[in-house]
C-alpha cells in the first residue's frame, strides 16, 4: 500500500523526500585494537588532502569531526593516539518512477449522435517521471598513529543536493559526520 502511495506522489514531492532521508552508515573495526587506550587524535593530513571535494567543504567536515571528538572525550594533539582521516566519493543516481493505472471517468466526446460532455471517456494512464540527485559517501578512518594501521572506518551515505544556504549545508554535513562517528566506539556485543 505504501509503494502505490509513493508512486501517485509528483517528482517534486519525491525528490523532495529523497533529500530528506537521514544518513545511511556502516562501520568496521579491527577486533584486536584496544579502543580505550585512545584518547587522543589529530588529523592525517595527507588523507584529508586526497579527498576530491571543495576545500571549504573539508573544513566544514573537519570542524564536525573535532566537534564530535571532543564530545567523546578525545583532545587534539601534537602526539596523537589517532589519526582522523576522511574520504569521500560521489554517485549520480537516476530514479524512475512509473505512473500507471488506469480508470473510467466523465469527459467531453461523441454520444448518441452529437458531442456531449457527459459522456464515459476512455482509459488512460500516467507516464514515468525520472529524477536524477547525487548520492555522497563520507568515510572517517581512524588509525592507529603507533602501528599506522586502520582501526575503524565509518562510512555514512547520503544525499547533499547542492544546498545553497551554507547554514542548512553546515547542519547536513555535521549530521552526517555525528551519524558516522556515533558508530564509534565500536560495541563488540551488538554485533553478536
Amino acid at each position: 500500500m505504501k509503494k502505490i502511495k509513493l508512486i501517485m506522489l509528483p517528482a517534486l514531492m519525491l525528490f523532495m523526500l529523497a533529500s530528506c532521508v537521514s544518513v545511511r552508515v556502516v562501520s568496521d573495526y579491527d577486533k584486536e585494537a584496544d579502543f580505550t587506550a585512545y584518547k587522543s587524535y589529530a588529523f592525517y593530513k595527507t588523507g584529508i588532502d586526497k579527498a576530491q571535494i571543495s576545500d571549504l567543504d573539508k573544513k566544514r567536515i573537519l570542524r564536525a569531526i573535532e566537534t564530535e571528538m571532543g564530545a567523546r572525550g578525545f583532545v587534539k594533539s601534537e602526539q596523537p593516539d589517532l589519526l582522523v582521516s576522511i574520504f569521500t566519493k560521489e554517485r549520480e543516481r537516476v530514479d524512475v518512477y512509473n505512473n500507471f493505472g488506469w480508470g473510467w471517468g466523465w469527459g467531453w466526446g461523441p454520444g448518441w449522435g452529437y458531442w456531449s460532455p457527459w459522456m464515459w471517456g476512455g482509459p488512460g494512464w500516467g507516464g514515468s517521471n525520472v529524477s536524477t540527485r547525487t548520492e555522497g559517501s563520507l568515510y572517517i578512518d581512524l588509525i592507529d598513529a603507533q602501528s599506522n594501521d586502520l582501526v575503524w572506518q565509518g562510512r555514512g551515505v547520503g544525499t547533499l543536493n547542492n544546498i545553497r544556504n551554507m547554514e542548512k549545508k553546515e547542519q547536513r554535513i555535521r549530521e552526517f559526520v555525528f551519524e558516522i562517528l556515533k558508530e564509534y566506539p565500536p560495541n563488540p556485543m551488538a554485533s553478536n
